[in-house]
């Protein structure tokens, strides 16, 4: 049986709901070009957090957990752009971005101890 990975299930939910809201835009808006960009990264956290549980190293893995933290942030970018020009309302963008957030800081305390595992202690010489 398969262990539960909240990091996997979120950022499918996430993706689910990033193409849903591209859905919205290109049929109800006729908006194609954000749109389109949301629907990319959006979608291409779930993906790297995917690849990275998949990882060869766990450099491998910080690399596919960092790549999906950028794609995040930028997500959270393009919410924000989408509320500013009036293409979703502030509660459709609050509702996203706190589960935007949530991701970003899941990954960010996955990508720390990683690195903090990577890192060698110090060695002393006496």
């Amino acid at each position: 049986m398969a262990k539960y990975n909240i990091l996997q299930e979120k950022s499918f939910a996430f993706a689910v709901r990033a193409v849903n809201l591209y859905k919205h835009l290109a049929e109800q808006k006729k908006e194609f070009i954000l749109s389109k960009q949301i629907l990319r990264s959006g979608t291409s956290i779930g993906a790297n957090v995917e690849e990275g549980i998949g990882a060869q190293s766990d450099r491998d893995f910080m690399a596919k957990m960092s790549v999906s933290y950028k794609e995040a942030r930028e997500t959270i970018y393009w919410l924000r752009l989408l509320a500013a020009t009036d293409y979703i309302t502030k509660d459709e963008e609050t509702s996203m971005l706190n589960d935007a957030e949530e991701i970003c800081k899941i990954l960010a305390k996955i990508i720390l101890a990683t690195k903090q595992k990577l890192t060698p202690p110090p060695s002393f010489n006496y």
